[in-house]
């Protein structure tokens, strides 16, 4: 497995310490494949993730943000003492998945069906970033009085 250090960009970059962050995390998480995973854009201003998370019940499921850091957490309880397999292909471990979110993006909501956990997400712009139209007012210039004697003179 081949791993990548971002330490140099530390040292020579000012400010772009979070994209640095970034990178690290997205580099370590991609070697993890478990659970799958799906990101699909629903909308102008939604997505939805879906985690394949068959044989979990929603009370060993846990879903967490934090300062744009979205954690699904999948902890099984161990079971395995009155069974007996031959073989076992059903990935049934314990696993934590991370998305880092956007900016004003919230999790809207979250559901379990078919084996797969469905979390919908909004952004959410303030009203002070959102585009608005500004008014523009028509100022007619007041005509010249001419007084005194500029006024004989024009006369």
């Amino acid at each position: 497995m081949r791993t990548l250090d971002f330490s140099p960009l530390y040292r020579s970059v000012v400010g772009f310490d979070r994209l640095a962050s970034l990178l690290e995390t997205a580099a370590t998480e991609a070697a993890s494949g478990y659970p799958p995973y799906n990101i699909e854009r629903t909308g102008d201003n939604a997505y939805r993730i879906e985690i394949a998370v068959a044989g979990f019940k929603p009370e060993e499921l846990n879903i967490e943000v934090k300062e744009n850091l979205l954690t699904v957490q999948g902890r099984k309880a161990a079971n395995d003492d009155q069974r007996r397999f031959l073989h076992r292909g059903l990935a049934e471990r314990n696993f934590e998945r991370r998305f880092q979110l956007a900016d004003y993006v919230v999790v809207a909501d979250a559901a379990l069906a078919d084996g797969l956990l469905s979390i919908s997400l909004r952004r959410e712009l303030p009203e002070a970033l959102k585009p608005r139209r500004i008014e523009i007012n028509s100022v007619q210039p007041e005509p010249a009085l001419i007084e005194g004697e500029a006024a004989e003179k024009a006369a």
